[in-house]
């Protein structure tokens, strides 16, 4: 049994919530949000309460109720709070800035790189070696993060690229004479 699937879901003051068969819908002050169930789970709104609920004892129906209970919470968290990833450039000469609505990365590359920012997310350089990318969706901010992540990781030797603010590179040491 589902230990995240069978706990009910509130929704919160100042946010309206709609369930639709399988279709919820969420309106909040940050925009508004919608996921679609797939069709193993059953979803209930009842006193700004959702239930969702297995159709049947399958196993493809029992994973799939705690990750739509997840989603559901996300949306609503989404559309009450946002979400937002910290980045950090560590290396002599890495820095960012903002280019109208892109982000332009020095990395140590021959050129700069561009990142063109997806609609929806809103991406910040309070200071050229910081990066807050934030959004409604949570997997939009994570996909977006991952992708700046990705031109230039963190190594393990110098600890030299981006990095998320809370991720702890494991160092190697280098080589001995």
């Amino acid at each position: 049994m589902s230990r995240i699937g069978k706990k009910p879901i509130h929704v919160p003051a100042g946010i309206t919530a709609s369930v639709d068969g399988q279709a919820i819908k969420v309106k909040g002050p940050k925009g508004e949000l919608s996921f679609v169930a797939d069709d193993e789970v059953h979803l209930k709104l009842e006193d700004n309460v959702v239930h969702v609920t297995p159709r049947d004892q399958t196993k493809e129906a029992r994973s799939k109720w705690g990750m739509s209970r997840s989603m559901i919470e996300n949306i609503i968290e989404g559309v009450k709070s946002g979400f937002e990833k910290k980045l950090e450039i560590n290396g002599v000469g890495y820095r960012a800035a903002m280019q109208g609505k892109n982000v332009q990365l020095s990395l140590g590359f021959s050129h700069d790189v561009v990142y063109h920012v997806p609609e929806g997310i809103t991406v910040a350089v309070p200071k050229p070696t910081e990066i807050l990318v934030s959004g409604i969706d949570k997997q939009k901010v994570g996909q977006v993060a991952a992708e700046i992540r990705e031109y230039r990781g963190p190594e393990p030797y110098k600890g030299k690229g981006v990095k998320y603010a809370n991720e702890r590179i494991v160092r190697k040491e280098g080589k001995k004479k």
